[in-house]
Protein backbone atom coordinates (compact mmCIF):
# COMPACT_ATOMS: atom_id res chain seq x y z
CA UNK A 1 0.00 0.00 0.00
CA UNK A 2 1.41 3.42 -0.92
CA UNK A 3 2.00 6.14 1.64
CA UNK A 4 -0.53 8.55 -0.01
CA UNK A 5 -3.25 5.90 0.21
CA UNK A 6 -2.52 5.33 3.92
CA UNK A 7 -2.77 9.06 4.46
CA UNK A 8 -6.11 9.16 2.68
CA UNK A 9 -7.46 6.35 4.87
CA UNK A 10 -6.37 8.21 8.00
CA UNK A 11 -8.10 11.36 6.79
CA UNK A 12 -11.31 9.43 6.12
CA UNK A 13 -11.15 7.85 9.57
CA UNK A 14 -10.67 11.24 11.21
CA UNK A 15 -13.61 12.65 9.26
CA UNK A 16 -15.86 9.82 10.43
CA UNK A 17 -14.91 10.43 14.06
CA UNK A 18 -15.12 14.22 13.84
CA UNK A 19 -17.64 15.25 11.12
CA UNK A 20 -16.80 18.30 9.04
CA UNK A 21 -18.12 21.43 10.71
CA UNK A 22 -18.59 19.74 14.10
CA UNK A 23 -18.29 22.21 16.96
CA UNK A 24 -17.02 22.08 20.52
CA UNK A 25 -18.55 23.84 23.49
CA UNK A 26 -16.52 24.55 26.61
CA UNK A 27 -17.94 25.63 29.93
CA UNK A 28 -17.85 25.46 33.69
CA UNK A 29 -20.55 24.71 36.27
CA UNK A 30 -20.49 26.38 39.69
CA UNK A 31 -22.73 25.12 42.49
CA UNK A 32 -23.59 28.00 44.84
CA UNK A 33 -25.46 28.20 48.14
CA UNK A 34 -28.92 29.63 48.70
CA UNK A 35 -29.18 33.19 47.47
CA UNK A 36 -26.21 32.63 45.18
CA UNK A 37 -23.75 33.32 48.00
CA UNK A 38 -20.55 31.29 48.03
CA UNK A 39 -19.86 27.74 46.98
CA UNK A 40 -22.39 25.10 47.98
CA UNK A 41 -20.91 22.98 50.78
CA UNK A 42 -21.20 19.20 50.59
CA UNK A 43 -22.46 19.18 46.99
CA UNK A 44 -20.63 17.40 44.18
CA UNK A 45 -20.53 19.16 40.82
CA UNK A 46 -19.59 15.84 39.19
CA UNK A 47 -23.18 14.74 39.79
CA UNK A 48 -24.36 17.26 37.19
CA UNK A 49 -25.27 16.50 33.58
CA UNK A 50 -24.92 19.03 30.79
CA UNK A 51 -26.55 18.48 27.41
CA UNK A 52 -27.19 20.33 24.15
CA UNK A 53 -30.38 20.08 22.04
CA UNK A 54 -30.07 21.45 18.46
CA UNK A 55 -32.96 23.58 17.21
CA UNK A 56 -32.97 22.99 13.43
CA UNK A 57 -34.65 19.97 11.84
CA UNK A 58 -31.48 19.05 9.92
CA UNK A 59 -29.35 19.14 13.05
CA UNK A 60 -32.00 17.23 14.98
CA UNK A 61 -31.93 14.49 12.32
CA UNK A 62 -28.14 14.21 12.68
CA UNK A 63 -28.55 14.05 16.44
CA UNK A 64 -31.11 11.26 16.09
CA UNK A 65 -28.66 9.28 13.96
CA UNK A 66 -25.88 9.74 16.53
CA UNK A 67 -28.23 8.72 19.34
CA UNK A 68 -29.15 5.56 17.41
CA UNK A 69 -25.46 4.66 17.26
CA UNK A 70 -25.21 5.07 21.05
CA UNK A 71 -28.24 2.82 21.56
CA UNK A 72 -26.79 0.15 19.29
CA UNK A 73 -23.65 -0.17 21.41
CA UNK A 74 -23.16 -1.89 24.74
CA UNK A 75 -25.78 -1.03 27.39
CA UNK A 76 -25.02 1.64 29.94
CA UNK A 77 -24.47 0.37 33.48
CA UNK A 78 -25.53 1.37 36.98
CA UNK A 79 -23.95 -0.98 39.53
CA UNK A 80 -25.01 -1.75 43.10
CA UNK A 81 -21.74 -1.67 45.05
CA UNK A 82 -21.14 -1.11 48.74
CA UNK A 83 -24.85 -0.37 49.23
CA UNK A 84 -24.62 2.44 46.69
CA UNK A 85 -25.76 2.89 43.11
CA UNK A 86 -22.75 3.68 40.90
CA UNK A 87 -22.76 6.04 39.13
CA UNK A 88 -25.19 8.09 41.17
CA UNK A 89 -26.14 10.07 38.06
CA UNK A 90 -26.33 8.63 34.55
CA UNK A 91 -27.42 10.19 31.25
CA UNK A 92 -28.72 8.00 28.42
CA UNK A 93 -30.34 8.79 25.06
CA UNK A 94 -34.03 8.00 24.64
CA UNK A 95 -34.34 4.28 23.91
CA UNK A 96 -31.05 3.56 25.68
CA UNK A 97 -30.54 0.35 27.62
CA UNK A 98 -29.22 0.24 31.19
CA UNK A 99 -27.98 -2.89 32.94
CA UNK A 100 -27.95 -3.09 36.76
CA UNK A 101 -25.19 -5.52 37.90
CA UNK A 102 -24.95 -6.39 41.60
CA UNK A 103 -21.38 -6.40 42.96
CA UNK A 104 -22.52 -6.87 46.58
CA UNK A 105 -22.76 -10.25 48.35
CA UNK A 106 -26.31 -9.32 49.42
CA UNK A 107 -29.68 -8.94 47.71
CA UNK A 108 -30.90 -5.69 46.20
CA UNK A 109 -34.19 -4.64 44.60
CA UNK A 110 -33.67 -1.69 42.27
CA UNK A 111 -36.85 0.09 41.18
CA UNK A 112 -38.39 3.37 40.03
CA UNK A 113 -41.92 4.72 40.04
CA UNK A 114 -41.08 7.65 37.74
CA UNK A 115 -43.89 8.13 35.16
CA UNK A 116 -43.07 6.75 31.72
CA UNK A 117 -40.05 4.81 32.92
CA UNK A 118 -41.25 2.89 35.98
CA UNK A 119 -39.64 -0.51 36.55
CA UNK A 120 -39.07 -3.11 39.26
CA UNK A 121 -36.17 -5.58 38.98
CA UNK A 122 -37.25 -7.58 42.03
CA UNK A 123 -34.79 -9.07 44.50
CA UNK A 124 -31.59 -10.22 42.82
CA UNK A 125 -28.25 -11.51 44.08
CA UNK A 126 -24.67 -10.82 43.07
CA UNK A 127 -24.17 -11.16 39.33
CA UNK A 128 -24.67 -9.44 35.96
CA UNK A 129 -28.12 -8.17 36.92
CA UNK A 130 -31.04 -7.24 34.71
CA UNK A 131 -31.57 -4.73 31.92
CA UNK A 132 -34.14 -1.98 31.34
CA UNK A 133 -34.82 0.09 28.21
CA UNK A 134 -35.82 3.71 28.81
CA UNK A 135 -38.22 4.97 26.15
CA UNK A 136 -39.52 8.25 27.62
CA UNK A 137 -37.38 11.40 27.98
CA UNK A 138 -37.24 12.72 31.53
CA UNK A 139 -35.82 12.10 34.98
CA UNK A 140 -35.88 8.59 36.44
CA UNK A 141 -35.48 8.45 40.21
CA UNK A 142 -33.88 5.12 41.10
CA UNK A 143 -34.04 3.50 44.55
CA UNK A 144 -33.49 0.15 46.26
CA UNK A 145 -36.54 -1.36 47.96
CA UNK A 146 -34.25 -2.86 50.62
CA UNK A 147 -31.94 0.05 51.47
CA UNK A 148 -33.56 3.53 51.71
CA UNK A 149 -30.21 5.35 51.53
CA UNK A 150 -29.57 4.06 48.00
CA UNK A 151 -30.53 6.85 45.60
CA UNK A 152 -29.55 7.47 41.98
CA UNK A 153 -30.85 9.26 38.90
CA UNK A 154 -31.06 8.38 35.22
CA UNK A 155 -31.67 11.34 32.93
CA UNK A 156 -33.17 10.19 29.62
CA UNK A 157 -32.47 12.87 27.00
CA UNK A 158 -33.52 13.37 23.37
CA UNK A 159 -29.97 14.14 22.25
CA UNK A 160 -26.61 12.36 22.00
CA UNK A 161 -24.73 15.50 23.07
CA UNK A 162 -24.28 15.14 26.82
CA UNK A 163 -21.46 14.98 29.37
CA UNK A 164 -20.66 15.14 33.07
CA UNK A 165 -18.26 17.79 34.39
CA UNK A 166 -14.85 17.25 35.92
CA UNK A 167 -14.13 17.81 39.62
CA UNK A 168 -13.53 21.52 38.99
CA UNK A 169 -16.85 21.85 37.14
CA UNK A 170 -15.37 22.17 33.64
CA UNK A 171 -16.96 20.33 30.72
CA UNK A 172 -16.56 19.92 26.97
CA UNK A 173 -19.28 18.90 24.51
CA UNK A 174 -17.90 17.70 21.17
CA UNK A 175 -19.28 16.89 17.73
CA UNK A 176 -22.05 19.50 17.97
CA UNK A 177 -23.80 20.76 14.83
CA UNK A 178 -23.59 24.41 13.81
CA UNK A 179 -26.60 26.59 14.51
CA UNK A 180 -28.87 27.37 17.40
CA UNK A 181 -29.95 25.21 20.27
CA UNK A 182 -30.49 24.94 24.00
CA UNK A 183 -27.90 24.08 26.63
CA UNK A 184 -29.17 22.57 29.87
CA UNK A 185 -27.42 21.81 33.15
CA UNK A 186 -29.15 19.33 35.43
CA UNK A 187 -28.18 18.58 39.03
CA UNK A 188 -30.07 16.55 41.60
CA UNK A 189 -30.10 19.38 44.14
CA UNK A 190 -31.54 22.16 42.00
CA UNK A 191 -33.84 23.14 39.16
CA UNK A 192 -32.45 22.73 35.61
CA UNK A 193 -30.43 25.68 34.29
CA UNK A 194 -30.92 26.48 30.60
CA UNK A 195 -29.63 28.98 28.05
CA UNK A 196 -30.07 29.44 24.31
CA UNK A 197 -26.79 29.40 22.39
CA UNK A 198 -25.57 29.74 18.81
CA UNK A 199 -22.77 27.57 17.46
CA UNK A 200 -20.00 28.20 16.79
CA UNK A 201 -19.77 29.91 20.17
CA UNK A 202 -17.28 32.61 21.11
CA UNK A 203 -13.88 31.83 22.62
CA UNK A 204 -15.02 32.46 26.20
CA UNK A 205 -16.32 29.35 28.02
CA UNK A 206 -19.90 29.37 29.25
CA UNK A 207 -20.34 29.70 33.01
CA UNK A 208 -23.42 28.21 34.66
CA UNK A 209 -24.01 29.27 38.28
CA UNK A 210 -26.53 26.87 39.77
CA UNK A 211 -28.13 27.44 43.17
CA UNK A 212 -28.40 24.36 45.40
CA UNK A 213 -31.80 24.13 47.12
CA UNK A 214 -32.42 20.41 47.80
CA UNK A 215 -30.91 17.71 50.08
CA UNK A 216 -28.72 14.97 48.61
CA UNK A 217 -30.94 12.12 49.85
CA UNK A 218 -34.59 13.14 49.40
CA UNK A 219 -37.31 11.57 51.48
CA UNK A 220 -39.00 8.77 49.54
CA UNK A 221 -41.24 5.72 49.93
CA UNK A 222 -40.69 2.12 48.87
CA UNK A 223 -41.97 0.62 45.61
CA UNK A 224 -45.41 0.02 47.15
CA UNK A 225 -45.76 3.59 48.37
CA UNK A 226 -45.10 2.67 52.00
CA UNK A 227 -42.59 3.90 54.51
CA UNK A 228 -39.41 1.82 54.74
CA UNK A 229 -40.03 1.66 58.48
CA UNK A 230 -43.75 0.84 58.46
CA UNK A 231 -44.86 -2.03 60.68
CA UNK A 232 -45.66 -5.22 58.77
CA UNK A 233 -43.38 -4.32 55.88
CA UNK A 234 -41.03 -6.96 54.50
CA UNK A 235 -38.28 -7.10 57.10
CA UNK A 236 -35.43 -8.06 54.78
CA UNK A 237 -32.46 -5.90 55.79
CA UNK A 238 -28.71 -6.26 55.32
Amino acid sequence: MSVPRIGLLLLLLAASLHPLGAEELHGRIELVGKGGKGAAKGSDVRQAIVYFEPASATSAASAASAAASLRAGKPFEMVTRGKELVPRVLAVPRGGRVRFPNDDPILHNVFSVSPGNAFDLGLYKKGPGKEKTFESPGLVRVYCNVHPSMVAYILVVDTPYFATPAEDGTFVLTGLPKGGGKLTVWHEQTEPWTVSIQLPAGPAPITAKVEVTRPQVPSHLDKNGKSYFASGRDGYRH
